[in-house]
C-alpha cells in the first residue's frame, strides 16, 4: 500500500518535473553566451559561468533521467504549480554566476538581482555597472529577456486556462482547452518568440545607428523590448540624456513591448487594424498621450525648453506606465506634482498579454465599465445593464476575477509596505518600495530607492520580502495565493 501510494504521488509530480527540466535546459544554453563571451575576452570570471552551467545541467540531466518515460500531460492543479515554480527556481538559478564570480555577491543579494531579472522588475543592487564585465553586462541583459518572452507566453496562453484575475478576456482561441494544454501553448510560444526576436533585433540595429555601443545596443534592445530596465549604466538610461534620438528608440520599443503580442500575430495573420481598433490599445495611447502632455506643460511652466521637456516626460511616463523602469532624468525632483503623478503610474501597468507589469490597462477600464453599471442601476433599480469590452459580454467570472485580483494587488503592497516599515524603512521607502516590487516597475521614490539610487542599502530581510512581492506581482497574485489554500493540497 505506502509503495503505491509513492508511485502515486510520483505520477502526479513527475509532470512538473519534467516541464521544469525542459525550462532548466534553456537557461543553461542562454547561459553559455556570457560564458564565451569572457572566454574569449580571457576574462576570469569566466569559471564561474562555465561552473553554474554545470549544476545546472546535473540538475537537468537527473530530473531527466527521473522522468524519462512520463508524458507531459498537466491538469489545472499542475499548472498553477509549474508556472510558480518554474519563475522561483529560475531565479535562484540564474543567481549562480552572480555569486560564483564577480561581484561576489551575497546569496540574498544575488537572488535579489536575478529575481528582479526575469520578473523584469528593473531593481538593483549594483554599484559601478560600467566596471562589470561584458559577459556579465550581458547575462544581466539576457535574463530580463528571457523573463520577458515568459510573461507575454505566460499572459496569451496560461493565465486564461488558469482563469486568474480576469485575464480570459484575452483567450486567444474560441476552442476548448483539454488537460493536454502544452502542444497549444507552444504553437502560441512559437508565434510570438518569432515576433520577440524580430522587435529585439529591429531595437539593436536603431540603437546601434542611433549611437551606442554594440554591447549597449544588444542589452538596451533585450531590456526594452523585456520591459526590463537594465542598463550598462548606474546612472540607467540618464547615460544617453544628451542623446534625445535614443531617448526616443527607447520609448518606442518599450511601448512596443507593452502592447498585446496576441494583436501582433493577428496583424501578421492579415487583420492589420487589430492592434489599434483593441480598446486596450486604445485606453493605453489617450492615457499616455494625456499625461505626457500635462507633465510637458508643467515643465515648461517650470523653465525647461520645449523640446528637452517632451522628450523627457514621454521617455519618463512610457517608462514608469511599461513598467520598464529606465531613468533619463531623476523625476522626483520635477516637483511635488510630479512625484505623486508617478507614484499613481505604478500601479498602472501596460496591456495584457505583454511583458509590462502593472495591474494591467483593461482592469482599471473594466472597474470604470463595473462603476458606470452600477451608477446606472442605483437610477434605474429595474433595469438591465449589459456591459460589454471588445465587444465582448463582461461575465461574472471576468467581473470576479478583476475585482479579486484587484483587492489582493493592493492588500499585497499594503502588506510588503508594513513589512518594510517594520525593518525601520521611511514611509516613503516602505511604500515606493512595496509598490514598485509588485508592479514590477523597478525604480521606487526617495533618496534611497528612487531612480538615482538603488537597493543595496536595504535589509536582507527588505531584499527577500521585495523578492517574494516581484514574483508574486508577476505571477498575478492568485496564482500564487491558490498555492496557500488547503483546498488546492487537497486535490
Amino acid at each position: 500500500m505506502r509503495t503505491s501510494g509513492i508511485k502515486e504521488q510520483w505520477l502526479k509530480w513527475a509532470p512538473i518535473l519534467k516541464v521544469l527540466s525542459v525550462l532548466w535546459l534553456v537557461l543553461a544554453i542562454f547561459m553559455a553566451v556570457p560564458w564565451m563571451v569572457l572566454i574569449i575576452e580571457e576574462e576570469p570570471d569566466a569559471w564561474a559561468f562555465g561552473l553554474s552551467i554545470g549544476i545546472v545541467l546535473a540538475l537537468v540531466a537527473i530530473s531527466f533521467i527521473a522522468t524519462l518515460r512520463v508524458e507531459i500531460a498537466l491538469k489545472p492543479w499542475q499548472m498553477f504549480l509549474v508556472t510558480t515554480l518554474s519563475w522561483v527556481s529560475i531565479g535562484i538559478l540564474s543567481s549562480l554566476p552572480l555569486v560564483l564570480g564577480a561581484p561576489q555577491l551575497s546569496f540574498t543579494n544575488a537572488v535579489f538581482e536575478s529575481v528582479s531579472a526575469i520578473t523584469t522588475t528593473g531593481s538593483t543592487i549594483l554599484e559601478g555597472i560600467e566596471n562589470l564585465s561584458d559577459g556579465l553586462k550581458l547575462w544581466r541583459g539576457i535574463m530580463q529577456w528571457l523573463g520577458g518572452v515568459g510573461i507575454i507566453v505566460m499572459g496569451i496562453a496560461i493565465l486564461p486556462f488558469l482563469k486568474v484575475g480576469g485575464m480570459r478576456l484575452f483567450h486567444t482561441e474560441s476552442s476548448d482547452w483539454s488537460e493536454k494544454v502544452m502542444p497549444r501553448t507552444g504553437g502560441i510560444a512559437k508565434a510570438t518568440l518569432s515576433i520577440y526576436i524580430g522587435f529585439t533585433s529591429l531595437a539593436m540595429l536603431s540603437y546601434w545607428l542611433g549611437g551606442m555601443a554594440p554591447l549597449d545596443a544588444i542589452v538596451h534592445a533585450m531590456t526594452s523590448l523585456a520591459t526590463g530596465g537594465f542598463a550598462n549604466s548606474d546612472a540607467s538610461f540618464g547615460a544617453y540624456a544628451e542623446q534625445p534620438q535614443l531617448l526616443w528608440l527607447g520609448s518606442l520599443f518599450m511601448l512596443m513591448g507593452a502592447l498585446p503580442f496576441v494583436l501582433y500575430i493577428r496583424v501578421l495573420r492579415g487583420a492589420r487594424m487589430s492592434l489599434w481598433q483593441d480598446q486596450q490599445v486604445q485606453g493605453l495611447l489617450i492615457l499616455l498621450a494625456t499625461v505626457c502632455l500635462l507633465l510637458t506643460l508643467w515643465r515648461m511652466w517650470l523653465g525647461t525648453p520645449p523640446f528637452e521637456a517632451l522628450t523627457h516626460v514621454v521617455f519618463n511616463v512610457i517608462s514608469v506606465v511599461t513598467t520598464c523602469g529606465y531613468a533619463s532624468d531623476d523625476y522626483t525632483l520635477w516637483g511635488p506634482a510630479a512625484t505623486v503623478a508617478f507614484f499613481y503610474l505604478t500601479f498602472v501597468g501596460g496591456c495584457s498579454g505583454s511583458t509590462s507589469g502593472g495591474m494591467k490597462i483593461f482592469r482599471f477600464q473594466v472597474s470604470m465599465l463595473l462603476l458606470v453599471s452600477q451608477l446606472r442601476f442605483l437610477n434605474h433599480s429595474s433595469g438591465v445593464f449589459v456591459s460589454r469590452y471588445n465587444g465582448q459580454k463582461l461575465t461574472d467570472e471576468v467581473t470576479r476575477g478583476v475585482v479579486a485580483f484587484s483587492f489582493f494587488f493592493f492588500l499585497t503592497i499594503a502588506g510588503l509596505a508594513l513589512g518594510l516599515s517594520l525593518m525601520g524603512l521611511d514611509i516613503l521607502t516602505a511604500l515606493s518600495g512595496a509598490a514598485t516590487a509588485v508592479a514590477n516597475v523597478g525604480p521606487g521614490l526617495g533618496d534611497i530607492i528612487g531612480p538615482s539610487g538603488n537597493f543595496a542599502s536595504l535589509p536582507d530581510a527588505a531584499k527577500w520580502l521585495l523578492s517574494i512581492g516581484m514574483l508574486m506581482g508577476r505571477l498575478e497574485i492568485l496564482t500564487v495565493l491558490v498555492l496557500l489554500t488547503p483546498m488546492f493540497w487537497r486535490q
